[in-house]
């Protein structure tokens, strides 16, 4: 499994909305709260009281994003895919499967079976796509662009952190090590 934060956007400008609800930042412009250090520092500090708090204190969390590249076994992504209030880009199945030799890199800790994996890759040289789909192990790495705000990761953290799977402790150290604001997310 891997795990890599692309980008991560949004935190300055979800501070600055912060503000609003506060009267903080309600009559002055974007450019003069971004050149302000007092004011980001002074709403930091309000984030820090009402992060951990739900029912729409949070919500500035929703609007920090995150954009992660994650290359994860079928299994997993069955269970990720339960959380609906993001967006995933894959790599297709569909379009990429039959493309390439079906090898032991291809699954999670590369321990499929000789023999399966050489009766997959008659599949794909047969072209037999419906057969070899069908018969695809849940251990097979499927990458994926997924893009999620705080809120969204914060939950799946605090869900996920000791869950039976290793892959999800995997995820949540990956996520908690490279995010720019993890203060924000346990």
């Amino acid at each position: 499994m891997k795990v890599k934060i692309l980008k991560e956007d949004g935190f300055d400008i979800a501070l600055f909305g912060l503000g609003l609800s506060y009267g903080i930042t309600s009559e002055i412009e974007i450019e003069k709260f971004l050149n302000s250090e007092r004011l980001k520092f002074q709403l930091k500090e309000t984030a820090n009281k009402l992060f951990n708090k739900e029912g729409g204190h949070n919500k500035f969390l929703e609007s920090v994003q995150l954009w992660v590249d994650v290359t994860a076994p079928l299994f997993w992504w069955k269970e990720a895919d339960t959380y609906r209030l993001s967006t995933k880009q894959s790599s297709s199945t569909m379009h990429t499967l039959m493309k390439k030799e079906i090898t032991q890199d291809m699954f999670e800790n590369k321990c499929l079976k000789e023999n399966v994996r050489v009766f997959l890759e008659d599949l794909r040289i047969i072209k037999d796509f419906e057969s070899l789909n069908n018969y695809l192990p849940q251990s097979f790495l499927q990458r994926r662009v997924w893009c999620m705000n705080y809120k969204c990761l914060r939950n799946i953290l605090l869900q996920r952190k000791s869950h039976k799977l290793k892959e999800w402790k995997y995820f949540c150290k990956e996520i908690l090590e490279q995010s720019e604001h993890s203060e924000f997310l346990v």
